[in-house]
C-alpha cells in the first residue's frame, strides 16, 4: 500500500502562493491603481507648496520626493503577521502604507512647516501622526510619519485613501539609507555594538541638522526654531 507524504508549506511559500493569486484578481489591481493614483495626489500637492514656499519665503524646501507602492509580497506578508484574511478588504482597513510618500528637506524646520502645511488643505485628514524627530526609534531612527487619507476622483466616484508620508532631513534620509543596507547583511558578528555606533551617528547628525537650522536662522536673522510651536498637533506612539 502506497502511502502519501504530506507535504508542510512555509509561511513564505504561503505568501507567494498568495501573491500570484492575487496579481491574477482584476480587482487587486484596480485597489493598486487607486493607491497610485492617490500617491500622485500627494506628490502632486507637495510640488504645489514647494513652488509656492519658494515665493514666499524665497527658497524651496523640498529637495527631493520619492514614491512607491508596497510590493503584493509584503502586503500579503503583513497580512499573515496580523492574522488577518487575505482579501481587499483587509488591505484597505488594515495596511494604511501601501502607499508611500518620501519627502527630503533640507532643515528640520521644512519638515513641520510642510506637514502643517498639507494639514490645512480641507480635502486632506489625518489619520494618524508618528514623530521619530522628537521620540526617536531605539535605533536611532528619525522622521515625521503621517498617515492621511485623499480623495481620488474615478470616473463615477471619489474615492478615500490612505498613504503614508514620511518626511525628513537629507542627513536623516543618509543615515536611514544606510542603516537599511546594513541592517540587512546575514551573518552581522558584533551586531550590538554595531547598533551603538549607529545610535551614535544617528545622535551627532540630529545634533549637525540643528546646528546647520541655527546657523540658517543666523543668516535669515530668525529666533532659534521651536518645532513644539510649529507643529502642535497630538503625537500617537502607539505602534
Amino acid at each position: 500500500m502506497q502511502t502519501t507524504q504530506k507535504i508542510s508549506v512555509t509561511p513564505f511559500q504561503q505568501a507567494d502562493n498568495l501573491v500570484k493569486m492575487l496579481l491574477q484578481e482584476n480587482q487587486f489591481r484596480t485597489l493598486m491603481a487607486y493607491y497610485r493614483s492617490a500617491m500622485v495626489e500627494i506628490e502632486t500637492k507637495f510640488k504645489v507648496l514647494n513652488e509656492s514656499l519658494s515665493v514666499t519665503h524665497d527658497r524651496n524646501p523640498i529637495e527631493t520626493i520619492k514614491c512607491r507602492i508596497k510590493d503584493p509580497r509584503s502586503i500579503i506578508e503583513k497580512l499573515l503577521r496580523k492574522g488577518l484574511p487575505i482579501t481587499l478588504e483587509s488591505i484597505e482597513k488594515y495596511i494604511r502604507d501601501v502607499a508611500g510618500v518620501r519627502v527630503i528637506c533640507a532643515f528640520p524646520e521644512d519638515v513641520y512647516l510642510l506637514a502643517e502645511y498639507l494639514l490645512k488643505q480641507d480635502d486632506i485628514q489625518l489619520i494618524r501622526v508618528k514623530d521619530y524627530i522628537k521620540n526617536p526609534k531605539n535605533s536611532g531612527y528619525r522622521s515625521l510619519h503621517l498617515i492621511v487619507k485623499v480623495p481620488i476622483f474615478l470616473a463615477n466616484e471619489k474615492r478615500m485613501m490612505n498613504v503614508e508620508i514620511q518626511l525628513r532631513t537629507i542627513a536623516m534620509d543618509f543615515w536611514a539609507s544606510l542603516e537599511h543596507k546594513m541592517k540587512y547583511k546575514k551573518d552581522l558578528k558584533d551586531a550590538d555594538k554595531i547598533a551603538d555606533q549607529l545610535r551614535k551617528c544617528a545622535a551627532d547628525i540630529a545634533e549637525l541638522d540643528l546646528n546647520m537650522q541655527k546657523i540658517r536662522n543666523q543668516i535669515d536673522k530668525k529666533d532659534d526654531w521651536d518645532s513644539v510651536s510649529h507643529f502642535p498637533i497630538h503625537i500617537d506612539m502607539d505602534a
